[in-house]
């Protein structure tokens, strides 16, 4: 199924319903039916066929939470266009490499994160397509049949990390994105009368492939916010009442800190909170039961494979685990030499279904070492009980979750090592109560080189989230017979004045 068959539910079978409230930087309300979406994304897509875009063409995205990314994705399903989300927290280098491996005919931003772009690239500011976009017609643009969207088309190019080289486009399809939203309304009962209180980045499969796709297939109610404020969520609660919220285990300690009278009359409202892109202590969701009256839902995916596995909505939500593979899932544990393990083994998580992604974009080495006859390797290493619940216990990759953030160490320690007087360099992931994980950069070094500059050097480059918390000087980095550095044999850190 091509997306807007499954969108069209809403758009044309809603058009009267309203559909989408967004506070502007001035404090004005936007209010939208669906009816609405119809009429203003036909408009940005006869906006984009004025500017040449066409069937299979790519447009990147760099753009804060707003009403003009839902514009976009929509005039871009009707098109056929294949969309690149940037990540608004990137900076030069991240933009520069996404930028050069995608080549899309232009990026959409504002003038602040143009400043970004590599030479040569072409931006497109957001406030002037929309404007622009208003004197087109309101009318859906006709695609001809050859170049109409299908289940097998590509809908974005999500850039996902890899710990041995850059970044890489994961090529994910309008079959890809709308087998995972029926598979997620199905198993999270979501329904045209939810509410849903959109606080997640648009830029990330999390926030779009789930919490974007979910209300626009089941035609419940949005209320778009621009970024997860923890001093004005317990007001966002309370004002809309929600039903639905999705977040990151970040986002749910703070809520922890909402006091309680406050804390319950929210959850009176909430009948589901989901949470996802990193590990939940299970404290946390302890705690938020004890505080809300609300169990949080772990559910478990990657950009690559969009959602895997959740906790059951009706059943047990077991503490420490993802729960269970979600409809139309296939997952299978394996050992090294790839053959499937007992339940109660640990091995490698394989997963096959039509939400994994076709590959990788221009990377037909990277793509034929993650599936093998089919199934998609993820990475991670895990262990199904008998009864289907599936335990992660930890990554065969260096990767460092840091409030829901994908951060690699090999970027860090590559611009670390530029710096002069560095010899060595490695960077590793630190328990944080708030963000689950930080990066810490241990380095060898000449005594000359202060701990400012080095982080200076990678705050130049890099999203701010990707800045270690700390340096660590070491004599020198462990390394077995071959070389490799042994992450685990670094001598652990701990904030200071922790106990």
């Amino acid at each position: 199924m091509a997306l807007l068959a499954l969108f069209d539910l809403s758009l044309v079978g809603r058009a009267d319903r309203p559909a989408l409230e967004f506070e502007d930087a001035d404090g004005g309300r936007l209010a939208w039916t669906f009816g609405d979406l119809e009429r203003r994304s036909n408009q940005v897509a006869h906006a984009l066929r004025a500017r040449g875009v066409g069937a299979g063409d790519r447009v990147a995205f760099q753009l804060a939470n707003s009403p003009a990314i839902v514009l976009l994705w929509l005039a871009a399903a009707k098109l056929g266009v294949v969309l690149v989300p940037i990540n608004v927290l990137y900076k030069g280098r991240e933009v520069r490499h996404v930028v050069a491996d995608a080549e899309p005919m232009a990026v959409v931003t504002t003038p602040a994160d143009a400043a970004h772009l590599p030479e040569g690239a072409v931006a497109w500011m957001a406030d002037a397509l929309l404007d622009e976009a208003a004197a087109h017609p309101d009318t859906r643009p006709v695609v001809d049949a050859a170049h109409a969207p299908t289940a097998a088309s590509p809908m974005a190019l999500v850039y996902t990390s890899g710990t041995t080289g850059a970044s890489k486009g994961a090529v994910l399809t309008h079959g890809t994105f709308a087998a995972n939203a029926l598979a997620l309304v199905t198993a999270w009962g979501i329904t045209e009368g939810d509410r849903y209180l959109a606080a997640l980045p648009l830029f990330h499969v999390h926030g779009l492939g789930n919490g974007l796709h979910v209300w626009l297939a089941s035609g419940c109610h949005m209320r778009l916010v621009t970024r997860f404020e923890h001093e004005r969520a317990p007001g966002w609660f309370l004002d809309y009442r929600p039903t639905l919220f999705f977040g990151v285990p970040t986002m749910y300690v703070r809520l922890l800190e909402v006091p309680a009278d406050q804390a319950r009359a929210i959850g009176d409202a909430l009948r589901l909170c989901v949470s996802g892109s990193a590990p939940l202590p299970a404290a946390v969701l302890e705690a938020f039961h004890a505080r809300y009256g609300q169990v949080i839902l772990e559910r478990y995916g990657m950009t690559e494979t969009l959602m895997i596995a959740s906790n059951p909505l009706v059943g047990e939500r077991r503490p420490g685990t993802v729960g269970v593979p979600l409809p139309m899932t296939a997952v299978s544990i394996r050992d090294d030499a790839g053959a499937p393990v007992p339940p109660g083994t640990s091995g490698e998580l394989w997963v096959r279904g039509p939400h994994v992604c076709d590959g990788y974009w221009r990377r037909p080495d990277a793509t034929a070492a993650a599936f093998v006859d089919g199934w998609f390797r993820t990475g991670d290493v895990g262990v199904q009980a008998p009864d289907g619940y599936l335990t992660l216990e930890g990554r065969r990759s260096d990767l460092i979750i840091a409030g829901g953030f994908n951060i690699y160490p090999r970027e860090i320690e590559e611009l670390l090592g530029a710096v002069p007087g560095v010899r060595e360099a490695a960077v590793v992931g630190a328990p944080d109560a708030l963000r689950g994980e930080v990066p810490v950069a241990y380095v060898v070094a000449d005594a000359t080189v202060a701990d400012d500059a080095l982080l200076a050097a990678v705050r130049a480059e890099l999203a701010s989230f990707k800045v270690p918390r700390a340096v660590v000087r070491v004599d020198a980095l462990p390394r077995n017979a071959m070389g490799k550095v042994q992450r685990h044999l670094l001598p652990p850190w701990s904030p200071p004045g922790a106990p």
